[in-house]
């Protein structure tokens, strides 16, 4: 199984929510991207900081 180690958890980043690489984008962002029916290569537009392996990691964190 592979580790999610690019979600993090800090209390002083975005209120302790998870997110991606320390980063201020929550794993609850990106799902609710792919809910609204945004591609994992719209998103990557959107987020240019952002990597595909990114989204992969948060998908699977919220499953």
């Amino acid at each position: 199984m592979r580790t999610l180690d690019r979600v993090t958890q800090q209390p002083d980043v975005m209120g302790g929510k998870a997110c991606i690489r320390g980063m201020r984008v929550t794993v609850g962002m990106i799902v609710g991207q792919i809910g609204a029916g945004h591609s994992i290569d719209e998103i990557l537009v959107d987020y240019p900081y952002l990597e595909r392996e990114d989204i992969l990691q948060a998908i699977r964190y919220a499953a």
